[in-house]
């Protein structure tokens, strides 16, 4: 999935020469949390709530007035703030939150503002590629990490004629041979699945139903 696929294009920005007060009315009006810094059609600050924060006695304050909120936006935003391409994949774009610890990105082409992404884009995004939105139910499985093994156990699904909704693969912590299969799947009783999986010898790890000697 690429970054133009999930990015905000209708983006409220400030100018370097506005006040902190500015950016209270924005953040207040428009309900946002973040704004991209933009000075002659190029990107050269962000400004979060954390820096107002930073910048004034208290946001609560009624009509404030006085010399903090006269201050310019140049003074209190992340000047050269990071940034991504719209042609940028969403997953190399998540690491870059992680390691920055940031919580949003102006995306710029051609050195000019396109779109924006924060971090609840980011979660939103996560919950809609693993299913999680819609009913179903979540089984894990422990397996061997080799080739073919995803084919096998999709198999056993496709068996029981139930809907895959999403599928997840995870390092296993306490065994650098195996994986972690997450599936999503589209139904509200995964028993039958569960035993079929067993049967073929596989390790589920999620729902922990007990196990029936036949």
């Amino acid at each position: 999935m690429l970054v133009e696929e999930i990015m905000k294009t209708d983006v409220y920005t400030l100018s370097s020469e506005q006040t902190v007060q500015d950016v209270m009315d924005l953040f207040k009006d428009k309900r946002v949390r973040h704004a991209p810094v933009v000075d002659d059609g190029k990107v050269v600050g962000i400004v979060t709530d954390r820096d107002l924060k930073e910048a004034v006695p208290s946001r609560f304050t009624v009509a404030p007035k006085g010399e903090p909120y006269k201050k310019k936006v140049a003074e209190i935003m992340t000047a050269n703030p990071v940034i991504a391409h719209p042609l940028d994949f969403v997953e190399e774009v998540a690491m870059i939150f992680y390691e920055h610890k940031i919580g949003c990105i102006p995306v710029v082409s051609n050195e000019k503002l396109v779109g924006f992404l924060t971090e609840t884009d980011l979660l939103y995004t996560f919950i809609e590629l693993t299913g999680a939105h819609q009913p179903g139910s979540q089984i894990e499985i422990r397996v061997d990490d080799r080739s073919g093994v995803l084919y096998e156990v999709s198999k056993v699904f496709q068996h029981q004629n139930v809907n895959v909704l999403s599928v997840l693969v995870y390092p296993d912590r306490e065994n650098k041979a195996s994986k972690i299969l997450v599936f999503r799947v589209q139904t509200m009783n995964p028993l039958a699945i569960i035993n079929e999986l067993r049967k073929e010898n596989f390790d589920v790890l999620w729902p922990s139903t007990p196990q029936v000697n036949e």
